[in-house]
């Protein structure tokens, strides 16, 4: 588990990438720029290429006082910088759960809300979410074991990470990937991506699991998922109560509506205008 240090920098780069990373200081490493996939308001993330390979790059601007206590008033922990999500990999990896590897991470400055912090993961190569997947069946539609086959191995996956106490909280077909020539089957062992706010010490039962299949289901919504399949996925994944799978599916119920209101879609226009 990480944990905070007094000191104003940290600076790790694991040893497989020492040879062509160890001549970069934490400056160095938060001044690299390349594609950008994502920015916000203090996180860019980008895909570059260093010493011929291939990365990815999340570098956190400074949070501020503001952000952190409109978190904590609003019962949500806030995401610091990247030492959430270097926890959240070292323990899904030990869990035999993949994911993207680290290749270095980095923190600057002993206060929380003046802290600048990046990390630095491989590139997974060609790898393809369950969202594209699902894209594609529209065209090319699934049969329904197929559909049953990818919710029993995505059941099995939410049920080691959350039986581990372990909550990703953007739990959404698009951060579940594999290898794009890989076969889907039920003992497929998918790749969870986007771990930046994982967080621990959670009840499997509890309200943080409750909105990760809420959001599981939401996001499976547009493909033609059917009762049958939602029952197979169950039947695999952590035994529940009735109570509980009542708030999933009617919050998830709740997500996909709000997803398609008219004020949700022009914020999701606004932001690709942005970005």
């Amino acid at each position: 588990m990480i944990k905070m240090h007094p000191t104003k920098t940290i600076l790790n780069i694991t040893f497989k990438h020492k040879k062509h990373l160890k001549t970069l200081s934490f400056d160095d490493f938060m001044s690299l720029r390349g594609h950008v996939v994502r920015a916000t308001a203090n996180r860019k993330t980008m895909r570059l290429s260093l010493a011929g390979h291939s990365y990815f790059i999340k570098q956190h601007g400074p949070v501020g006082w503001k952000e952190i206590f409109k978190n904590y008033f609003s019962g949500k922990k806030p995401i610091i910088g990247a030492l959430t999500e270097v926890d959240a990999i070292q323990k899904v990896i030990a869990l035999g759960i993949k994911t993207t590897p680290i290749a270095a991470y980095g923190v600057n400055g002993a206060c929380v809300a003046s802290q600048e912090s990046f990390l630095l993961t491989e590139d997974l190569g060609d790898i393809v979410s369950l969202e594209d997947i699902c894209k594609t069946w529209k065209k090319n539609p699934p049969t329904s074991e197929e559909k049953q086959s990818m919710l029993i191995a995505v059941a099995k996956l939410a049920a080691r990470f959350h039986d581990a106490g372990l909550c990703h909280r953007d739990f959404y077909l698009c951060h579940i990937a594999l290898n794009r020539d890989e076969p889907i089957t039920s003992d497929t062992e998918f790749y969870l991506l986007d771990l930046h706010r994982v967080l621990d010490g959670q009840s499997s039962r509890g309200y943080a699991a409750k909105k990760d299949i809420a959001g599981l289901i939401f996001s499976c919504g547009d493909y033609g998922f059917t009762n049958e399949d939602w029952a197979v996925f169950k039947s695999y994944y952590l035994p529940q109560s009735k109570r509980f799978w009542s708030y999933v599916e009617s919050r998830a119920d709740k997500l996909y509506k709000k997803f398609y209101s008219k004020k949700f879609q022009s914020r999701l226009i606004k932001e690709k205008v942005i970005f």
